[in-house]
């Protein structure tokens, strides 16, 4: 098959099916851990309604009673762009590979451009994974992220920042009681809570409950979850005290949250216009063997209820 010669342009609405398998796919997004909200061109308000003292003893008169506070958080969108040069010569054969059916991709690109924004992709859904939980705005290529905000928010109740310490097997299961444990009233028991933990916390807790770090004594004390030791875990569910635990890869090593899915937003231009993905190949013009893939979309994140968060770090 000869090296194609590509001319590909997507802007806009036609841009959608593929900027959103950069920006949907990152694991967190994908695993359901947070709320997505789509069409965002530049800021959306979040609202937030308290009401306090309302209820009263029955009269036959109408009186006003409590207090409503109607406030509001911004997630604000934050322009990105992808400027990728590539080498055909170098991907060529890897997409010649995957069209002839030696792949276990569950979608094969249809043609050379779809295969290098499909790689591109990747490299976006990775990035976008990290600056989720630990971007930072004033960071090239990120927007903030959503573990370093509310570990800087000065309104985080003092109760619910729990101080961290290089998470083992062995300490694993006390470091997750106490996140539990400065879990507010008014978010314990709600069915979207969980527990957000980093890759490396996700690991020493499956360590520990295959019987590596647990309390035990005699021939069961490392025999761990049906007396399967290291072999019962087998990427299934994982929760705490009946919390769902949600690894999210974009979090650094020893730290985590613990808040419900509707308190947490991601915002992109996932439907605007804003949207643009190009593939450029500059044989013709340049002489060379490159082509380049571009793309342009804005994401951010962003918490509703700081008080309905525990940061552990």
């Amino acid at each position: 098959m000869p090296n194609p010669n590509i001319t590909t342009t997507y802007a806009g609405q036609w841009a959608g099916k593929y900027v959103s398998a950069a920006l949907l796919s990152a694991p967190t997004i994908e695993g359901g851990g947070v709320t997505v909200m789509p069409n965002v061109k530049f800021k959306s308000v979040i609202q937030r309604l308290e009401t306090t003292n309302f209820l009263q003893d029955a009269t036959c008169d109408y009186n006003t009673a409590g207090t409503v506070n109607l406030t509001e958080r911004v997630l604000e969108v934050k322009d990105l762009q992808v400027n990728m040069t590539l080498c055909k010569k170098e991907f060529h054969s890897t997409w010649q590979s995957i069209e002839m059916g030696y792949s276990s991709f569950d979608t094969l690109p249809k043609s050379f451009a779809d295969y290098l924004i499909a790689y591109a992709a990747e490299k976006v859904a990775a990035a976008n994974e990290i600056s989720i939980w630990q971007g930072a705005a004033s960071t090239s290529g990120q927007f903030d992220g959503l573990y370093v905000t509310a570990l800087a928010d000065p309104l985080l109740p003092a109760g619910q920042l729990v101080p961290s310490s290089p998470i083992t097997p062995l300490n694993v299961i006390g470091e997750l009681q106490a996140i539990v444990d400065a879990i507010p009233a008014s978010l314990y028991g709600k069915p979207d809570l969980k527990i957000y933990l980093s890759q490396n916390f996700v690991k020493a807790y499956i360590s520990a409950l295959g019987g590596f770090g647990t309390s035990g004594s005699g021939s069961l004390a490392n025999a761990g979850i049906n007396a399967q030791g290291t072999q019962w875990y087998t990427n299934g569910n994982l929760s705490f005290n009946g919390i769902p635990i949600f690894m999210a890869n974009g979090l650094a090593n020893n730290t985590a949250m613990a808040t419900t899915t509707s308190n947490l937003y991601f915002g992109c231009s996932l439907l605007s216009d804003t949207q643009e993905v190009r593939v450029i190949d500059t044989s013709a013009t340049l002489g060379d063997d490159n082509v380049r893939v571009i793309m342009r979309y804005a994401a951010g994140a962003q918490y509703g209820v700081i008080e309905d968060i525990v940061v552990y770090g």
